[in-house]
């Protein structure tokens, strides 16, 4: 029986407006309920009156008959009456068997329900089916709830709607809008709120940098004007990054202040107010570094050119204020970064900024360049961080004490042996070590590399237990010559061969080496001379240079992180080495071995997972699964290979690589109830993730309302590198085994009962013993390199060209 209509009776209830069919949800469900007097004798029943079709459940068969080719079709796109607040109850009351307020795959419901046509005013009914439309019948429902709405005239397209193009739409209009943040007034309250806080007080505090008086007033007239916030304002030393300084803000944590811009209030005042910026989503409710860089990516592909400038000048600000851009902008962080991406990501943008003022676009690209420099300098070839005698850089942050952002029991394994040599509880050590009372050299050398890990991006990961901040990562590496052949081709390019530094620090000696560095006050002050490219592209292929001395492995073809204190490789197997391709610091011979002997190793059914089985190790309860190693599959990496494929000319394989792991993201949508979580088990197809923090973004009601930062991000870019048949092939939820299974160039790598068995899947296995199942694909064996791709500069050098695929749309 159909969802119970109870508006009026005696009149109909009409929608005229005709909004388009496929708008965001303000433009849909906006405006008023209208009605209209009844002119139909089966209008007088619509109080009250449903159809008598019950379904017969039990020990019966659902005597619903099934749809045939032949039945008749409406000439006009079938519209629903819908009373909004009885149906979702209806809904959940009949589909939502787990309890969670979304319609799964998992739930036990009829997956069935009957919908009155707008046509008939509610007299006449049609039967929705299946997880699909039944979870995007809960979400429009939600949505015009959010509106307001207590009725609606529901366009059946909507609960049909193409899944690529639903989700696509949905990142594009509403989570994007749904994470974007501002820090100033308005925008305090929702910024400020912080998942990691455990320290109990939720009252908002802000911290504004030393050198910012109107930034501080700002704030100051904000919490007299606003009491009700209890707000506390904070003002930082000039040197906010002293390791015990910022432990001392451990129990008072706060939000950073970020950039702000001058407006108009429409008095003739000028008024501070924030530069909006978009958070990663979840319990990640501040300005991150490097999941900035990859959501820009997708702003970009949705023109959202402004929002990703912002972030710019929000790192901009940070380099100035804070000494790095930081892994997020809360006090805890102010210590560590996390990989660099500013000049790519400043890069990106430039290119596509209005063209209408030029010599304005020079001076923001100017000054992101400039900051650039700044932060290459002063943190990724400076010590600690820098290794004088190989050259290669680390992870390497400074800080003192136990990272106080992390759950209140993630270190408890590794302090209790250390509670118990002094006698005490966890509790009581923990807060003894931190303030000082206790020493235990081990315990901070293990915290040196936890820290290490945490500016790497990859926590948790077997890659860098215990030895990160020893270890000059191939990822690093190849994001400092990015870094490097990108300030030179913008100095080159954009400001004629010359820029001068307005800021003064030092300059650190090239080529690095311990005597160079023994001595830093004979080092040159960045005011002492202008900045040509010549320089940077001289860093550039010196740093090439010890990537392949250091990190490639002939034998293996992969690059691999070398540990400086070891003095040799460390052979964990990571997808990072790939990033070698996107930055363009492979020569075509390495790329071609990458691709021909490597990339099969991490290719899984849905995408690229961070490392092999084999460097991962055992799993098991004394040695849990880590996040960042196999069988996860995560957004950075995807994309990072996507570029880097498509720019040594392998756009096949990037394409294939794109269509797996956006299969797995539209199955999860269709069969999950639109969820986009943080991350993926790539191997099992699954966003059900028990590895540490477990998932985030798959913790919502009724409707997705943001997904996750980075995973939105890798849609949109992702959707551009497949063809009109991909696009249409992950609609259909074909599985990538069906789709490239029948290439002649495929080279199954082991057998689907293979695959079955490790997927614990008795279908499967059936299917297999009848030999009716697709050979899994695999990449294709390359029987030769491609003709070489390598741009020259007029001085011999190579260039990476900083135009990226996603630049390029």
């Amino acid at each position: 029986m159909a969802p119970a209509l109870t508006h009026p009776t005696g009149v109909n209830f009409i929608d005229e407006q005709h909004r388009p069919v496929h708008s965001d949800a303000s433009t849909y469900y906006g405006g008023e309920e209208r009605f209209s007097r009844s002119r139909t004798y089966s209008a007088s029943f619509t109080h009250g009156y449903g159809p008598k079709r019950p379904p017969v459940f039990g020990d019966e068969w659902h005597q619903r008959s099934r749809r045939m080719s032949h039945d008749e079709k409406s000439s006009a796109p079938r519209r629903f009456l819908i009373d909004v607040e009885e149906t979702i109850r209806v809904v959940l009351e009949q589909e939502d068997t787990d309890g969670d307020f979304q319609i799964s795959v998992t739930d036990a419901g009829p997956k069935l329900m009957a919908l009155g046509t707008a046509t008939s005013n509610g007299f006449k009914t049609f039967d929705i089916r299946g997880t699909y439309m039944l979870s995007n019948l809960l979400q429009e429902l939600a949505l015009a709830r959010d509106h307001g709405r207590k009725r609606i005239v529901l366009d059946e397209a909507r609960l049909t709607e193409n899944p690529v193009d639903r989700l696509s739409r949905m990142i594009k209009y509403s989570f994007w809008n749904a994470l974007t943040r501002r820090i100033d007034g308005e925008g305090l309250e929702i910024i400020c709120a912080d998942p990691k806080n455990r320290t109990g007080r939720v009252n908002p505090r802000i911290y504004v940098p030393h050198g910012e008086p109107a930034m501080a007033e700002y704030y100051r007239k904000v919490a007299r004007e606003k009491p009700h916030l209890n707000l506390d304002v904070q003002v930082l030393p000039p040197k906010p990054d002293d390791p015990v300084f910022v432990k001392s803000l451990n129990n008072k944590p706060g939000i950073l202040a970020l950039a702000m811009q001058e407006v108009d209030n429409g008095k003739g005042q000028k008024v501070l107010k924030g530069i909006p910026f978009v958070v990663p989503g979840a319990r990640f409710n501040e300005l991150y570094n490097w999941d900035s860089y990859f959501i820009s990516l997708g702003l970009l592909v949705d023109g959202y050119v402004n929002l990703a400038k912002g972030m710019v000048d929000h790192f901009i600000f940070e380099i100035k204020h804070y000494g790095k851009i930081l892994n997020g902008s809360r006090s805890y962080y102010l210590c560590r970064t996390q990989p660099p991406f500013l000049t790519d990501m400043a890069l990106q943008i430039y290119n596509q900024l209005d063209r209408s003022d030029m010599d304005e676009n020079r001076r923001w690209l100017k000054r992101a360049i400039q900051a650039a420099i700044k932060e290459y300098h002063t943190i990724w070839v400076a010590e600690p961080r820098m290794d004088p005698k190989t050259g290669l850089s680390r992870y390497r942050p400074d800080g003192l004490g136990i990272p106080p952002e992390t759950e209140a029991t993630h270190f408890t394994h590794i302090l209790e042996p250390y509670a118990e040599k002094h006698g005490l509880s966890v509790l009581e050590f923990s807060e003894r070590y931190n303030d000082g009372t206790i020493k235990e050299p081990e315990l901070d050398e293990y915290f040196l590399h936890d820290r290490a890990v945490r500016e790497s991006g990859h926590d948790t990961t077997y890659r860098f237990e215990k030895r990160c901040a020893n270890l000059g990562t191939i990822d690093l590496q190849a994001l400092l010559y990015k870094y490097e052949v990108d300030i030179g081709t913008a100095i080159r390019e954009v400001f004629d061969d010359e820029l001068e530094l307005e800021e003064d620090f030092a300059l650190t000696p090239f080529p690095p080496s311990p005597e160079s560095y023994a001595d830093p006050s004979r080092w040159e002050r960045s005011t002492s001379r202008l900045q040509k490219s010549e320089e940077w592209f001289r860093r550039a292929e010196w740093r090439k240079g010890i990537i392949d001395k250091y990190c490639w492995n002939e034998s293996k073809a992969l690059y691999f992180d070398y540990d400086t204190v070891q003095e040799k490789q460390s052979l964990y197997e990571s997808v990072t080495a790939f990033w070698t391709l996107w930055a363009g610091c492979a020569s075509e011979e390495q790329c071609w071995k990458l691709i021909s002997h490597s990339l099969k190793k991490f290719e899984v059914l849905g995408g690229l997972v961070s490392g092999t089985e084999e460097s991962r190790g055992k799993i098991s309860l004394d040695r849990p699964n880590r996040q960042w190693d196999y069988p996860y599959a995560w957004p950075p990496h995807q994309i990072m290979a996507w570029v880097g494929l498509e720019r040594y000319g392998y756009l096949e394989d990037a394409q294939r690589l794109a269509y797996r792991f956006l299969y797995m993201m539209t199955t999860a949508f269709v069969d999950f109830n639109g969820v986009v979580p943080e991350k993926f088990d790539a191997v099992k197809l699954s966003h059900l993730v028990d590895a540490e923090y477990g998932n985030q973004g798959i913790d919502f009601k009724m409707v997705p309302r943001e997904g996750f930062g980075w995973m939105n991000a890798a849609y949109q870019v992702g959707l551009t590198y497949l063809s009109t048949g991909m696009r249409r092939a992950v609609a259909t939820c074909t599985s990538p085994e069906v789709f490239f299974g029948q290439s002649p160039n495929a080279q199954p790598a082991y057998s689907s009962q293979a695959y079955a068995a490790a997927n614990n899947d008795p279908l499967g296995l059936a299917m297999d013993t009848l030999k009716l199942s697709s050979p899994v694909m695999q990449p294709a064996t390359l029987s030769q390199a491609p003709p070489a791709l390598e741009q020259e500069h007029p001085d011999g050098q190579q260039q990476a060209q900083y135009g990226s695929h996603a630049e390029s749309r």
